[in-house]
């Protein structure tokens, strides 16, 4: 079209040499040299058209290489990113797995420890016993009292705490240190079924402990570790509802509300963990519970 303007241009000024050189006479010399510039001129307007076109031909192919690029790039960011997106849910998905292991590996020396503090405070009590005797014995003798009589195995009276024995280990059964500790040595090597009837044993005889509410906690760990979910939330409620002043009151309720997760029971497992947030604030219990209901998108607190 540019091309069609600049011949029409041309032309009209050619006929206007033309015509005026026919209405007035002028030399022909004069005339030959405009019709030379004029042509050099539209030679020249039809170079330029020529570099223009040429020019714009190669901007475009350097346009639509540059776009071609940049859609590889995009495409192999987004498999990268898809990449990266699925590594981090596997690494998240295998983060979860262990830390439910750790947790019931690190409460168990927990109560290792609290259990070795526990016959600590006894053996103690029965060394001072065992002293007391002693001490009483020797008085006896050194005043010659008369009728008084040295008891056979005065240490094995003051370690039974008077003589008493318990009906557990009178029947023969397992002492519940040994029980306990065979129990939870079980659990945190992975042995669910033997640590099982070990606590279950403890439960039975040495139900009335301060280390009952322990093995019935960790009765609701091996369901939940076997995936007997169910199962699992009913130890732990037997954990909160038979033993109140007991310490692993905050992680049965966190437990049971994972459970009921598990379970499809939304609603029921986000009301424990906010109950877990509740009571229990400032524990490690408080902040599983606050990190689950993030990632379930759920607030931490029913609004008032």
């Amino acid at each position: 079209m540019r091309l069609r303007n600049i011949a029409i241009f041309s032309a009209a000024i050619l006929a206007g040499a033309l015509g005026g050189s026919l209405i007035g006479p002028r030399p022909a010399e004069a005339v030959a040299r405009e019709l030379i510039e004029l042509q050099r001129d539209v030679t020249s307007l039809l170079q330029g058209q020529k570099d223009l076109t040429t020019q714009m031909t190669q901007d475009h192919t350097v346009t639509k290489t540059l776009i071609e690029q940049t859609n590889d790039n995009v495409g192999k960011l987004s498999a990268t990113m898809g990449s990266l997106q699925k590594s981090v849910q596997d690494v998240q998905a295998n983060s979860g797995a262990r830390l439910d292991t750790m947790s019931t590996q690190v409460q168990g020396l927990s109560d290792n420890l609290e259990e070795i503090k526990s016959r600590l405070g006894k053996l103690n009590q029965q060394l001072v016993d065992l002293q007391n005797s002693v001490q009483a014995l020797d008085s006896k003798i050194s005043t010659g009292a008369p009728g008084t009589s040295t008891p056979a195995n005065p240490g094995a009276a003051a370690a039974g705490g008077g003589g008493s024995t318990s009906p557990a280990a009178a029947g023969g059964a397992p002492s519940a240190d040994t029980l306990y500790s065979n129990g939870l040595r079980d659990i945190t090597s992975g042995k669910y079924d033997l640590a099982r009837s070990e606590f279950q044993a403890y439960l039975k005889y040495y139900g009335d402990t301060d280390l009952a509410s322990n093995a019935q906690f960790y009765l609701g760990e091996i369901a939940y570790h076997q995936k007997n979910y169910d199962q699992a939330v009913s130890e732990y409620e037997k954990v909160l509802s038979n033993y109140p002043k007991s310490f692993k009151l905050a992680p049965a309720r966190l437990q049971k509300g994972m459970a009921l997760l598990v379970l499809g029971q939304k609603a029921s497992g986000i009301r424990e963990l906010r109950e877990v947030i509740s009571r229990y604030p400032g524990t490690e219990e408080e902040r599983r519970a606050r990190a689950k209901l993030k990632e379930l998108g759920v607030v931490a607190t029913v609004p008032r």
